[in-house]
């Protein structure tokens, strides 16, 4: 397979406020969003960038970047003798433009002055808040090959999901002949691709985009500063119009791929992992998921039965019973407690025994999840601290709901970032 090291420059869209992932995003933007554990979202993107040797990354953000900006600096170093790199962009206000990112293609166009410079014929177009391991030199290949201007990634959808995204339809040489962004259902109909007999067995009829691209770097300078200088967005605005003038490609991608955007897709997404065969597979070593290297103690269990779950290293878990959940580093679980289920974030450090007993004394609860405590359905964000003989059950008996200590949507109960939750609370 041809190597576009040289050729290619990589983009990871950060995404807008995230206010379908908030609470998750209160204090941080879409990609610093911890994942299985150990991970950010982030790593996901940049993870198949360098296992497709593409090492020149740029990552563009303008919301709640702190968080990012700091994980990113402490975990993608380069060798000196490199020209690899993973830079953050954040928006910025200059004397040709004031205002911040107002869309995906608008985030690109203003981020153009910063690959000047740089050597490349192609630009990688990533999303930042995506679940799947994909080689990409393989569709740079297909591209290249191909002669187009634009290849889009595809995958098959089913009905529901179709009207989520932007739907298309392409010819025997899968060059794309018409878009519709985010469709009704009453001309879904119209939108029916041959997507394989196995897809059609599952019901996925439909080619949707994937927010994956690879343009021609001419072409997207020409898309952006001259014939679209005014377009915010590339699904509404500059596909479409790419497909009436030049060859877009739909490179159809066939392997695992979820869209984090929302809580309960986050939920589902974290929650397959501890599947005995996941259809993300974290222990792949050709498709390394690759995050801060941290100088951790090995995770310690005591008296704990634990079933299908994912346990990050620094953990204590004397808890009853762990099942069905992630578990991420730093974890302290007291004893006698039941975590079904849910997706615990962990700690970003560990309290010393001075204040532990500190707290013990005055009656308060310490950083982690208490004793005799009940947590089902449930996501916990980073540093919490959750008192003992606490029950948390989420559930589609739950109405949506925002309280100063957690937020409920889609049944999931999702404590905040460093939330106290006082002893024998229910929810």
């Amino acid at each position: 397979m041809a190597v576009y090291a040289k050729e290619t420059v990589s983009i990871i869209l950060g995404g807008g406020a995230g206010s379908r992932l908030y609470p998750l995003t209160a204090s941080r933007s879409k990609p610093a969003v911890p994942i299985a554990g150990k991970y950010r979202l982030v790593d996901i993107p940049i993870s198949n960038c360098i296992n497709s040797n593409l090492n020149r990354i740029f990552v563009l953000t303008q919301f709640n970047s702190a968080s990012l900006n700091q994980h990113i600096k402490n975990t993608y170093h380069f060798s000196a003798f490199s020209s690899g790199f993973v830079d953050i962009l954040a928006a910025e206000q200059t004397p040709d433009n004031p205002g911040w990112f107002q869309g995906t293609a608008d985030a690109v166009r203003q981020s153009l002055r910063h690959l000047a410079k740089m050597e490349f014929e192609y630009v990688l177009i990533l999303s930042g808040d995506q679940l799947y391991q994909m080689d990409f030199s393989k569709m740079i290949d297909a591209h290249k090959k191909s002669g187009a201007a634009l290849t889009i990634a595809t995958i098959p959808v089913g009905e529901r999901e179709a009207p989520e995204f932007g739907i298309l339809k392409a010819n025997n040489e899968n060059v794309i002949t018409s878009f519709v962004e985010k469709p009704k259902k009453e001309i879904l109909a119209d939108w029916i691709s041959d997507t394989g007999d196995a897809m059609k067995v599952q019901g996925r009829n439909y080619l949707a985009s994937m927010g994956i691209y690879v343009f021609n770097k001419e072409i997207l300078y020409q898309f952006l500063n001259e014939v679209h200088s005014n377009a915010t967005d590339f699904g509404k605005e500059i596909i479409p119009d790419s497909i009436a003038h030049y060859k877009v490609l739909s490179y159809q991608y066939d392997g695992y791929w979820t869209d984090i955007g929302n809580i309960y897709s986050f939920f589902e997404a974290n929650i397959a992992l501890t599947a005995d065969v996941p259809l993300f597979n974290l222990f792949d070593s050709a498709q390394t998921v690759y995050t801060r290297s941290r100088m951790l103690p090995p995770a310690k269990v005591s008296g704990t039965i634990i079933n299908k779950a994912i346990i990050a290293e620094g953990s204590i878990i004397l808890g009853k019973e762990v099942s069905n959940s992630v578990i991420g580093i730093r974890s302290r679980i007291g004893k006698d407690t039941v975590i079904k289920n849910s997706y615990i974030m962990g700690c970003d450090y560990y309290e010393t025994m001075d204040q532990i007993n500190k707290k013990n004394e005055k009656g308060e609860p310490i950083l982690g999840i208490g004793e005799r405590g009940v947590i089902e359905d449930a996501i916990v964000d980073k540093n919490c601290s959750i008192g003992n003989d606490v029950k948390i059950k989420g559930g589609a008996h739950h109405e949506k709901i925002d309280h100063p200590l957690y937020t409920i949507k889609d049944g999931i109960v999702v404590i905040k970032k460093g939330a106290i939750i006082p002893n024998g609370f229910i929810i």
